[in-house]
């Protein structure tokens, strides 16, 4: 038998490579190693790369096992999800990867200014009815650009089509660089070793034949974002753990 949320929690608070700051504590608690993490916690100086909404962990210990020269953080609010990915993590003694569970609204209050290099956003919840909860929204590009390094990278792997829509949008209404785009990732010839790494909920989504989408785009610290003002065509289907789309039936 699986372990219960409350042993998860326990055991997240005990891991030594695992930081809780949700909004009940983040206003009391000052978070030290904002501009450290390099010093600090990982000891070395190679460029950190976060994953938010990290869910389960899988893309966040993936990267860590293929890229040894730099460190990787998990962002989730879902602790009990965060659970496989830092349990994996430590069992298998990694020192290049970390987790840290909180609200992505506030993710600048833990980063310093160019202290992160690339940032993922893994099947991130489309938001279709709630733009600035979009974690591609200029709202949360915004945040991004306090502590990403000029022209770092963003990279957008999703399910979504109104999500891959808006975020396509967004850039060309931005005008902001672009280095890989596709609708049909597996089918482009361009899914490598890094963008093959699947989630748990990426193998449900090609299991129900929907094309996964990506997109690489640069954020240069420059320049006033602004949202693309057209209207998109919604998801027609139900989501995992979101909000009904439509009648399709999710995997039991």
């Amino acid at each position: 038998m699986g372990k219960g949320k409350l042993a998860k929690f326990a055991d997240l608070a005990s891991y030594p490579h695992v930081f809780e700051y949700p909004y009940s504590v983040v206003d009391n608690v000052p978070f030290e190693m904002k501009g450290k993490w390099g010093e600090s916690f990982f000891k070395n100086d190679h460029p950190i790369v976060l994953e938010l909404g990290c869910g389960r962990g899988e893309y966040t210990v993936g990267l860590g096992r293929l890229f040894p020269e730099k460190n990787f953080i998990g962002v989730d609010i879902k602790g009990a999800r965060m659970w496989s990915g830092a349990t994996e993590s430590l069992r298998s003694g990694m020192t290049n990867v970390a987790f840290l569970r909180t609200n992505i609204e506030i993710i600048d209050r833990f980063f310093a200014t160019d202290e992160i290099s690339e940032i993922w956003l893994t099947f991130s919840d489309p938001q279709m009815k709630k733009p600035t909860k979009r974690l591609s929204s200029s709202f949360f590009l915004e945040r991004y650009r306090k502590f990403l390094k000029d022209g770092g990278l963003v990279h957008l792997k999703t399910d979504s089509n109104f999500l891959y829509t808006y975020t396509r949008l967004l850039i060309e209404e931005n005008h902001l660089p672009v280095q890989v785009q596709t609708d049909d990732l597996y089918h482009s010839g361009q899914a490598d070793e890094i963008l093959s790494i699947q989630t748990y909920y990426e193998q449900q989504w090609l299991d129900r034949g929907l094309n996964i989408k990506y997109i690489k785009f640069a954020l240069p610290k420059e320049g006033t974002l602004i949202e693309p003002d057209v209207e998109i065509e919604m998801d027609d289907y139900r989501s995992y753990n979101r909000s009904k789309r439509s009648g399709l039936q999710t995997a039991k």
